[in-house]
């Protein structure tokens, strides 16, 4: 294993680990610190907006959230990708608000002024009447896009280090999985106003999802299925990666019993891949959903210092068994039901964090991943 890496297997035996501590609760309530995350965190990470599904031919367009900024990105005539500040340089309007139709240029809906898929601006209605109109000064600003496993990408500074350098080893992990992989459902990671809206701080949201602690506590039915004594998380510098060994044993739930009966692999993956769900974060908010019968991935979008959206959207493979098919709707169902869980958890740690005068306790080696993330917003936002 690579030196920028440490893993957790059994904390029943394993030596005694390193765990930072938590962040203050402060970093969860203070609308102060919520402004400054944007700039310092979101306003220099690799935000998840997409798939490349979504883009399908030139001149497709899609508009992806950072934090409260939106950005446009479009596939160009070459088939590249590209991606601008979704205002137009004229007097602000938005240029686009959602899944827009096809084109060669990006118009704006207010004036008319016109963009070319790469940014230059080509047209202005009675641009004669415009003094001093230096159309090769107006161009669309411009923001970083990167595709990654099929994943769609971007960021809002464009002097930022390419994303995958910055995840080292993931893809050699993962790619079996990202590979060819087409939407299932309707949901799409870029809709956000189809996302759903939980009751939190985005970052007790991240917490949630970076440890397995509280699955015999609060998840019975991940309980029944998941071998909870080899459930892994493996730290690297800017992602972790989970492990969850499914149990042998049939499970008391229907639901989940019959999960276990039909589960198979989608094409691509190997045999051993059918009794593992494995789970990805890549700092700061962006999640990926390994299962043998489809992907999902997701982020967590802050919307206030006490709310947060979830964007996400479910992928198979073409030429699934009617196994693995059926073994979709039957996960996705059972993972409805642990988000239901969930968002009554950390609607009650925000309501708990706000109560005056309280401060986190000591983390468990099972939330190793915890203390990482808080590690990682500390580094970003400074002294506070």
């Amino acid at each position: 294993m690579p030196s920028n890496t440490s893993e957790v297997t059994d904390p029943a035996r394993a030596p005694e680990t390193m765990v930072s501590p938590a962040l203050p609760a402060r970093y969860y309530t203070d609308p102060q610190v919520f402004d400054l995350e944007k700039r310092k965190i979101f306003g220099r990470s690799w935000q998840l907006v997409g798939h490349e599904s979504d883009l399908p031919r030139s001149g497709a367009r899609i508009v992806g959230r950072v934090a409260d900024q939106e950005v446009l990105v479009v596939r160009t005539e070459s088939g590249g990708l590209a991606a601008y500040l979704n205002v137009c340089r004229h007097r602000g309007s938005r240029l686009a608000v959602g899944p827009e139709p096809e084109g060669k240029a990006i118009r704006c809906p207010y004036h008319g002024w016109t963009y070319k898929l790469d940014g230059r601006l080509v047209g202005a209605p009675e641009g004669r009447r415009i003094p001093c109109l230096d159309k090769a000064g107006l161009g669309l600003h411009p923001a970083r896009v990167e595709s990654f496993l099929g994943l769609l990408f971007v960021n809002l500074d464009t002097d930022a280090v390419p994303l995958a350098d910055r995840l080292p080893g993931l893809p050699e992990r993962i790619s079996r999985y990202m590979d060819r992989l087409e939407p299932i459902g309707s949901r799409r990671i870029h809709n956000m106003e189809g996302a759903e809206r939980q009751p939190a701080n985005w970052k007790i949201v991240v917490d949630n999802y970076l440890e397995g602690y509280h699955v015999p506590v609060a998840h019975p039915g991940l309980m029944r299925l998941l071998d909870y004594r080899r459930y892994t998380a493996e730290v690297h510098d800017s992602y972790v990666l989970f492990e969850a060994p499914l149990r042998g044993k049939p499970s008391s739930n229907r639901l989940e019993r019959l999960y276990q009966q039909v589960v198979e692999p989608m094409p691509g993956l190997e045999k051993s891949d059918r009794r593992v769900w494995r789970y990805v974060t890549i700092y700061p908010n962006t999640m990926i959903d390994l299962y043998p019968d489809h992907v999902l991935a997701w982020s967590m979008v802050p919307t206030a210092v006490d709310q947060v959206a979830v964007p996400g959207a479910y992928y198979g493979r073409a030429g699934a068994s009617w196994r693995t098919r059926v073994a979709q709707r039957l996960n996705i169902r059972i993972g409805n039901i642990t988000n239901d869980e969930d968002i009554l958890l950390v609607g009650r740690v925000q309501r708990g964090l706000a109560i005056s005068g309280y401060e986190m306790g000591p983390l468990s080696e099972r939330e190793i991943a915890v203390g990482w993330f808080a590690d990682r917003v500390r580094a970003d936002l400074g002294k506070l």
